[in-house]
């Protein structure tokens, strides 16, 4: 009786040892896909300054379209009508966000933009509650980005840019939803390849023409580079990770984004922070973070 007590222990540490390494595996993963997508962004700048906001943004979306559709063979010929108004609508939303975003972070901070882009998804999660308390979190966020948005002497950044990031931040939460429809629709990554494809197309008639005069070899390899760390990078391992480990305990940690891209623009791009922007981004990890834990 006591070796069959001792076995069942033994069983249940072994299950629980791997569990908690699944989650820890899962962790990491998260972590890579969150500095693989900041880390990605800050060293856009250099393209976005040689092709424009446009210009590197349709780089990207066409390298990572072809480097996926070559991997996954997606089979368009097949796709139904239902399938290609999602992947089209799709699509064009990620063009415009990505193009969006670019010409956020080329006139306001990394740490800035990315806060502000936080908003539409946050505001997404809290609204689809219903109106609650729940809404006390996004307004906990904006107050981080008001606090973001002044360096101690005045603020930081113009119009224009925190405007973009509003932008950016309204097709993240329209790409959220498209996102769920789409993974039903598609098997596997055909629905994210055929709107990558859809989105280098839509982004042509804005970066083709203030690109390619300007691009070289080593910009190619630049920018299959970018293209790989976002996005091709980051969804496969928040895909894996989310085999890993619960969706609740996935969404906090994706809260850590705005304190990651503070980080790499002050690595990278030499964005240094106050204290009063270092507690703004407190308050929009902690508002995310408040806002997932509420929803689970």
């Amino acid at each position: 009786m006591e070796e069959r007590a001792n076995a069942g222990a033994g069983a249940l540490t072994a299950e629980a040892s791997t569990a908690f390494g699944g989650v820890a595996a899962g962790g990491l993963m998260c972590l890579l896909s969150m500095s693989s997508i900041q880390f990605g962004a800050a060293l856009s700048s250099s393209a976005i300054a040689a092709y424009g906001p446009a210009g590197a943004s349709w780089l990207r979306l066409a390298f990572a379209a072809i480097i996926l559709a070559v991997v996954v063979r997606p089979r368009v010929v097949s796709c139904n009508r239902a399938q290609w108004t999602s992947a089209l609508v799709l699509g064009a939303t990620t063009a415009l966000m990505t193009m969006s975003f670019f010409a956020a972070i080329e006139r306001i901070p990394l740490g800035l933009a990315v806060a502000i882009d936080f908003l539409g998804p946050l505001s997404v999660a809290t609204i689809g509650y219903g109106l609650s308390r729940r809404l006390l979190w996004p307004l906990i966020a904006a107050l981080g980005v008001l606090a973001l948005a002044h360096d101690g002497e005045g603020w930081v950044g113009d119009i224009g840019g925190i405007l973009f990031a509003l932008g950016a931040g309204t097709g993240w939460a329209i790409y959220i939803v498209l996102t769920k429809k789409i993974g039903a629709s598609f098997k596997g990554l055909e629905g994210l390849s055929i709107s990558l494809m859809v989105a280098a197309l839509v982004a042509t008639p804005f970066g083709f023409a203030g690109a390619m005069p300007k691009l070289d070899a080593y910009g190619l390899v630049e920018m299959a580079g970018l293209a790989i760390l976002v996005p091709l990078l980051p969804y496969t391992l928040e895909l894996i990770a989310l085999r890993r480990m619960p969706t609740a305990s996935f969404g906090i940690l994706m809260s850590l984004e705005p304190a990651i891209a503070a980080l790499a623009g002050f690595v990278i791009l030499a964005q240094p922070m106050t204290l009063l922007q270092m507690a703004g981004t407190a308050l929009v990890v902690a508002a995310s973070a408040g806002a997932t834990f509420a929803a689970r």
